[in-house]
């Protein structure tokens, strides 16, 4: 439509304040024109100069990407209808198979038994008859809510309703669950399974905190894992985070499906076995149980797991088992416990040996009245002793010192004894033990201590202990521009390291504990550096100093405190996002856009400043603030004030578009005397309009614009 013009009334000088802040680019930094206040220009920079070498290099680069996209799409496909085929085949069975219950679990376990796993059992027991085998350690993850801390309750109070007052015993950060207790829980389901270690072990406080500090040079000393998933609610963002972390540990794991009780008119039997009780309920029941089991079945495989009820699963090593559980009932307890029991023992033997060389990881550090400054630390092989030497790892630096106590919790039928630790003058694993000693104020938590016996061994653990926090420094950025990292721990910190690299996301510092106001000084530094979207410091689970919090209002430096590594990043994208946009907003007066337009013959509204004509947008973009130019004449004509199409201002227009502009600045300049429609009419860029536009307004720009820009280049001699 051709561009008609109100009176000029409607095209005044406030048009310019209506400026839109632009969205949609990505912020790209040079650390190095930062760091050493030279201005560089990256590859694509370069070849804007040569259009033909530009297109060349972005075509190769596509062809390249599609290849990439197309053999990767082609792989995805392949394990998508795999897993697809065994869902469909979990799916189909689930219904019919549950009800066979124990008779079909006996079945398909001689089954497995004749693959060979017994013969294997069998062996490895003939070959090590006088082996000894530590308890298994188990950690329990989950997202919020979902009945972690209920279960781990729960499972500690298996023995109550027999009125029993020993068996269970509360460890120093752990519970310890021995052969007896278990023995007589999987007799309820199978009385041909035995315990054959000493008990299991699970971990006190339930998430990935205890998960992340029970690691080993990139390994984990948890020998099993139980993911906790809401029966009700399926597959929450913590309950993804919790199975990329199992995955990236190379850890086994069962699967706790639970809130059963929750089901429409579920008829509970405290603490019976999940069949016994599931075949008392009503088929309606029965029915919304398998629809939501089918459901997060569906959930799982998208997240590439393979995944079948426990009495059904003939293979384990490439099917997780599903224990449906209550931790409120205490229904399927029985059922957990046995398949826990059940593949340590046919799995996992030779992890659980026990073994004298020293394995023992620090958990948590806490000051105890009376004590000072204790560590709370799992010992998974080997022996502790009172005025052993040990070495720790420091924030520091390696820490030597000698254990002046080890401690454990007096058992739960004695708690009014008036001492609440029980002293030894030795440990054996595998236990969680309290460890009393000088100097213990920096140790890291999740990092491995070590005994010494000579002088040789000494430099060599002080080596040896830090090992693990060079590990964690291979994720700092060596640029020193980043972000500050901090986390309760060294496994945590490790972990949110691992997800900000892979992110691509620099950090240049990092501390472990709550964060001090040095803490905010070091990240203060990125605004120095010019840098002060990275004046940041993300805290993972961590707590904030007063004095700190009124540093970082003092400096600048935002503190993001979250207690899920997903929060955090969503956190900082937001907060990039916003910084960007504050840029682009204090830059888009300098931004020129490329243009070449065409003027309408019959729709010239008024001739001198300000001159009100109608246009043509025959490539770029026309944008308020726009300085326009006639390179035949060589005469700037002025500035764009307003744009207007059927009398509605727009902030800009695009190719083909015919919109009525105003122009203002240039007195002298009148139309048909000075330029007239013969003419093209180009924006007047500038070097320093093409830097802007490189670094806050790129995605903003079509290839053609960028081609335009090439074009006016030329134009106007900019090198």
């Amino acid at each position: 439509m051709v561009p008609t013009s109100s009176n000029n009334n409607n095209l005044n000088d406030d048009d310019k304040n209506n400026k839109q802040m632009l969205s949609n680019s990505s912020l790209k930094l040079n650390e190095e024109d930062e760091l050493q206040g030279s201005q560089k220009v990256d590859e694509k920079d370069i070849v804007l100069d040569n259009w033909e070498d530009f297109l060349h290099i972005d075509e190769a680069k596509k062809k390249e990407q599609e290849e990439i996209e197309r053999k990767e799409k082609e792989r995805k496909e392949k394990e998508k209808e795999e897993r697809e085929k065994e869902r469909k085949s979990v799916i189909n069975n689930s219904s019919s198979s549950i009800n066979y219950g124990r008779k079909s679990f006996h079945i398909k376990n001689d089954i497995l038994m004749r693959k060979g796993n017994k013969k294997k059992i069998d062996n490895e027991l003939d070959d090590d008859d006088n082996n000894e085998y530590r308890s298994a350690i188990v950690c329990i993850l989950g997202h919020v809510d979902t009945g972690k801390t209920k279960l781990l309750d729960k499972l500690r109070h298996t023995n109550v309703q027999d009125n029993e007052a020993g068996g269970i015993t509360q460890q120093i950060g752990a519970t310890f669950f021995p052969k007896d207790v278990l023995d007589k829980e999987i007799k309820k389901i199978d009385d041909t399974i035995k315990c054959l270690s000493k008990g299991i072990m699970i971990i006190d406080t339930p998430g990935h905190e205890s998960f992340y500090n029970l690691r080993k040079r990139g390994s984990s000393l948890c020998d099993i894992a139980i993911l906790v998933i809401d029966l009700m609610h399926g597959l929450e963002q913590q309950t993804k985070e919790s199975i990329q972390i199992l995955k990236q540990r190379n850890c086994p794991f069962v699967i706790a499906l639970n809130k059963i009780d929750r089901l429409y008119m579920w008829n509970k039997n405290d603490w019976s076995p999940f069949n016994n009780t599931f075949k008392k309920q009503k088929p309606d029941t029965q029915e919304e149980f398998h629809d939501r089991l089918k459901n997060i079945i569906n959930e799982l495989s998208e997240q590439g797991l393979n995944c079948q009820l426990y009495w059904e699963n003939m293979n384990p090593r490439k099917y997780v088992s599903i224990v449906p559980t209550s931790a409120i009932t205490g229904e399927g307890i029985a059922d957990l416990i046995m398949v826990l029991v059940k593949l340590t023992q046919t799995f996992m033997l030779k992890n659980i040996q026990y073994h004298d060389k020293l394995e023992c990881t620090v958990l948590e550090v806490k000051n105890i009245e009376g004590l000072g400054t204790t560590i709370d630390v799992i010992l998974t092989n080997g022996i502790l002793r009172e005025s052993d030497t040990i070495v720790l790892c420091g924030i520091n630096g390696p820490i030597v010192t000698v254990i002046r106590a080890l401690l454990t919790p007096q058992p739960l039928k004695e708690l009014r004894i008036k001492n609440e630790y029980i002293h030894h003058k030795y440990i054996k694993a595998c236990i969680g033990v309290k460890i009393s000693a000088n100097n213990l104020e920096e140790v890291l938590c999740g990092t491995s201590l070590f005994v010494v016996n000579n002088i040789e061994e000494e430099e060599e653990y002080k080596k040896k202990v830090m090992t693990d926090v060079s590990d964690v420094f291979n994720h700092v950025d060596k640029t020193g521009v980043g972000l500050y990292v901090m986390a309760s721990t060294l496994g945590s910190l490790e972990a949110l390291l691992i997800f900000l690299n892979d992110s691509k996301i620099p950090v240049f510092g990092v501390n472990i504990g709550t964060i001090q106001k040095k803490d905010v000084k070091k990240a203060s530094i990125m605004r120095e550096k010019g840098r002060p979207e990275y004046a940041v410091i993300l805290a993972f689970d961590v707590k904030i100093d007063p004095e700190a919090e009124k540093e970082a209002a003092l400096l600048g430096v935002e503190i993001m405190q979250r207690d899920i590594i997903y929060h955090l990043f969503d956190s900082f994208t937001a907060y990039l996002k916003k910084i960007e946009e504050e840029k682009k907003q204090s830059k888009i007066t300098d931004a020129i856009f490329p243009c070449e337009l065409s003027v309408i013959n019959d729709c010239v509204f008024n001739k001198k400043d300000p001159i009100v004509i109608g246009v043509r947008v025959e490539c770029g973009q026309l944008k308020i603030g726009t300085p326009l130019f006639v390179p035949e004449k060589n005469i700037k004509i002025g500035n764009v004030v307003s744009v207007q199409s059927n009398k509605k201002n727009f902030d800009k227009a695009r190719k083909g578009d015919e919109v009525c502009i105003k122009i203002c600045g240039e007195p002298h300049v009148t139309y048909g005397k000075h330029f007239d429609s013969t003419q093209k009419i180009y924006s007047k860029i500038t070097r320093e309009s093409i830097d802007v536009l490189k670094e806050y307004f790129r995605s903003e720009l079509t290839m053609e614009d960028w081609k335009l820009v090439v074009q006016l280049k030329k134009i106007f001699n900019i090198v």
